[in-house]
C-alpha cells in the first residue's frame, strides 16, 4: 500500500534515493524534451509532464521503483491522436494534448476504483512486444526528418518513407552532420563509455552516472556549437524560446466535443500505458521480492495523468528505461521519484534559457537511440518456433502498426489475439488414453505405449465445455465410435473440465442419446465438485446411460469386464 515505505525510512535509505534521484534527473531532462518533440509539443511541456506526475505516482503507486513520465510509445500515440483534431504547433494542439492527459487519467481512475486491474491480462506479452517493436520503428523513422532538417509527415511506414523520399533533396548539411555526430556519440556512449571511464580509474558508481548522462553531454555540446557557430544562419531548426519557471496549475479544457473526439485514443493510451507500466513494475518488484497491486496502479497512473493535465503536460506512464535506471541506481522508495521531480523543477526554473540554441536534430538523435532498444525482431523467431498462433498475433500487430498506424495496429493485435484464443477453445485438445503398465496413470495412446481395451474408449478432454466447442465434441465422439462394432462404453475423463455450460450440457445429452441407440453407454470420470453440482441440479445424471466414477482407473477397471461395484461420489 502507498506510504508503507515511510515506516522504516532511514538516513542510509535517503542517501540511496538521493543518488537515484540525481541519476534519473540527468536522464529525464533530455528525455522529457525529446518526447515533447516527438509528441509535436513545446519543449517545456515535456518538463511539466515530468514534475507533478512523478509526485502523484510516488504518493499513490504500489511500486517503490517505477518512474513515471513521458515515454516514446505514448508520446507517439499522443501525436497521432491530437493531430486528428488540431493543427500541429497551434494552441489548440497543445490544449488537446492536455485534454487527452486529463481524459486518460479519469479513465484510469474509474477503472481503478472499479478494480479493473485484470485488464492487463487481455493484452498478451507477444502482442505488446510486437506493438512496441513496430512503434519503435515508426518513431525512429519519424525522427529522420529532424536529422535531415526537412519537412516530412506520416503516421505509418509507407507515408513516412514516401514523404522522406520526396523531400530528400532539401536536406540541410549542417543539420545532418549535427544529427549524425550526436547519434554516433550516443550509440558509442551507451556501449563503451562506462568501460572507458572505468579504465580511467573512476569508480563504478561515477562511471555509471556519467555513462547515462550521454544525452546531457550531447545537449551541452550541440547548444555550445549552435551558439558559437550561429546554426540559425544555416537554417538549422532550433528548439527556440522555452518559458522558464514552474508550470501553472489550471483546469484542462472542458470541451465535450473535443473529449468525445479523443475518447477512443485516450482509452487505447490508457490501456497500453497501464500494461507497459504494470509489466515493468512487476519485473522490478520481483527482483526484491516485492509485489504491486494492479488496481492501485490504475489509480496511481490515473492520478499521474490528471496531475500532468492540470500542470500543462501530456499523457504519461511508467517508463521502462527510466525505471530500470532508477532501480539500478539504488532507489529504495518512491522518495527517489520525489527527488527527481525536484531536480526537473529546478531545471525548469534555471536551465531553460540554455535550450534556445538546442538543435532539434540532437533531440531526434536522443529519441532514435532510446527507442532502438525497444526493437525486438528475435521475438518473431521465438514465436515462430514456439507457437504459430502467437506468431500470427505478433506478425499481425507489427504489420498493422507499420502499415496502418499505432492505434489500428494495437487494435489489430487485440482482435487477432481474441480470435485466435476463441478458435483454439472451439477445438479443444482431446486424446484417447490408455493405462501405463503397472500404474493407475493414463496417457495419450499416440504418444505412449499404453494398455487399451477393445470394448471401451477412454477420452480425456483438456478444456472446459461451453457453447463454442460443444459441436466439436459431438463430432469428435461420433467419428471415434463410427464402425467400431466391439465398443460398449465411452468414458470421458473430465480432469481438466472446470465448467459445463447449458449448450455443452445439451450436447452431452445428445451424445448420450445417440450412443444409447447404438448400445453404447456414456460414462464420466474425475468430475470436479462444482461441475458435479451443476449436473446434479438438472436431470442429466438420472437419465445418463452410464455412470459417474470417482477416478478414471476405477471406471476402466469396472467397465472392461462389465463388473458392477458400488462407488460413492
Amino acid at each position: 500500500m502507498p506510504w508503507q515505505w515511510l515506516r522504516d525510512y532511514r538516513q542510509d535509505t535517503f542517501a540511496s534515493d538521493l543518488l537515484a534521484g540525481v541519476i534519473v534527473t540527468i536522464m529525464l531532462i533530455p528525455q522529457s524534451l525529446a518526447y515533447a518533440l516527438l509528441a509535436g509539443l513545446p519543449a517545456e511541456m515535456g518538463l511539466y509532464a515530468s514534475i507533478l506526475p512523478l509526485l502523484a505516482y510516488a504518493l499513490l503507486g504500489s511500486s517503490r521503483t517505477l518512474s513515471v513520465g513521458p515515454v516514446a510509445v505514448v508520446s507517439l500515440m499522443t501525436a497521432m491522436a491530437v493531430g486528428k483534431v488540431a493543427e500541429s504547433g497551434s494552441i489548440e494542439y497543445a490544449s488537446a494534448a492536455i485534454a487527452l492527459a486529463a481524459l486518460s487519467g479519469l479513465m484510469l481512475l474509474v477503472l481503478g476504483f472499479l478494480r479493473f486491474g485484470f485488464l492487463a491480462n487481455f493484452l498478451s506479452h507477444p502482442v505488446v512486444s510486437g506493438f512496441i517493436t513496430a512503434s519503435a520503428i515508426v518513431i525512429g523513422l519519424s525522427q529522420v526528418r529532424h536529422l535531415l532538417g526537412i519537412e516530412a509527415a506520416g503516421d505509418n511506414l509507407p507515408a513516412l518513407v514516401g514523404s522522406l523520399y520526396r523531400h530528400l533533396a532539401d536536406t540541410n548539411p549542417v543539420t545532418l552532420v549535427t544529427g549524425l555526430l550526436a547519434l554516433a556519440f550516443l550509440l558509442w556512449s551507451r556501449r563503451s563509455l562506462q568501460s572507458v571511464l572505468l579504465k580511467l580509474g573512476l569508480s563504478k558508481t561515477v562511471a555509471g552516472i556519467l555513462s547515462r548522462a550521454g544525452p546531457v553531454f550531447v545537449i551541452l555540446a550541440t547548444v555550445a556549437a549552435s551558439y558559437l557557430f550561429d546554426f540559425q544562419q544555416y537554417g538549422v531548426a532550433l528548439v527556440g524560446v522555452v518559458p522558464g519557471g514552474l508550470p501553472r496549475l489550471s483546469m484542462p479544457p472542458l470541451d465535450l466535443e473535443l473529449w468525445s473526439q479523443l475518447a477512443g485514443s485516450a482509452l487505447l493510451i490508457s490501456i497500453i500505458g497501464f500494461v507497459e507500466s504494470v509489466s515493468v513494475g512487476k519485473t522490478l518488484a520481483a527482483k526484491r521480492r516485492q509485489r504491486i497491486d494492479p488496481n492501485q496502479e490504475l489509480i496511481a497512473l490515473g492520478g499521474a495523468n490528471v496531475a500532468s493535465a492540470v500542470s500543462g503536460g501530456f499523457p504519461v506512464t511508467g517508463g521502462f528505461s527510466r525505471s530500470v535506471v532508477n532501480f539500478d541506481a539504488g532507489a529504495e522508495t518512491p522518495a527517489a521519484s520525489m527527488l527527481a521531480a525536484l531536480g526537473i523543477a529546478l531545471a525548469a526554473l534555471f536551465l531553460t534559457p540554455l535550450l534556445f540554441y538546442l538543435p532539434n536534430a540532437a533531440l531526434a538523435a536522443t529519441i532514435i537511440v532510446a527507442v532502438s532498444s525497444l526493437v525486438n525482431f528475435d521475438l518473431l523467431r521465438r514465436a515462430w518456433r514456439y507457437s504459430l498462433s502467437d506468431f500470427a498475433a505478433v506478425m499481425t500487430t507489427i504489420v498493422a502498426t507499420l502499415l496502418l498506424g499505432v492505434e489500428l495496429g494495437v487494435l489489430a493485435g487485440i482482435v487477432v489475439s481474441i480470435l485466435l484464443h476463441l478458435y483454439k477453445t472451439t477445438r479443444p485438445h482431446m486424446a484417447v488414453v490408455g493405462a501405463v503398465a503397472g500404474t493407475e496413470h493414463y496417457r495419450n495412446v499416440e504418444r505412449h505405449n499404453v494398455i487399451t481395451h477393445p470394448n471401451l474408449v477412454s477420452l480425456r478432454i483438456d478444456e472446459s465445455l461451453y457453447f463454442a466447442n460443444a459441436s466439436y465434441l459431438e463430432d469428435y465422439i461420433y467419428e471415434l465410435v463410427a464402425g467400431n462394432e466391439k465398443l460398449e462404453h465411452v468414458i470421458l475423463q473430465c480432469t481438466a473440465v472446470n465448467e459445463i455450460d447449458m449448450s455443452a450440457l445439451e450436447a452431452l445429452e445428445a451424445i448420450d442419446h445417440r450412443l444409447r441407440e447404438q448400445g453404447i453407454t456414456l460414462n464420466l470420470s474425475e468430475v470436479k465438485g462444482p461441475v458435479m453440482d451443476t449436473l446434479q441440479s438438472v436431470d442429466f445424471l438420472a437419465n445418463l446411460s452410464g455412470r459417474i466414477f470417482l477416478s478414471h482407473h476405477q471406471a476402466v477397471k469396472a467397465l472392461k469386464a462389465d463388473e458392477i461395484e458400488p462407488y460413492i461420489i
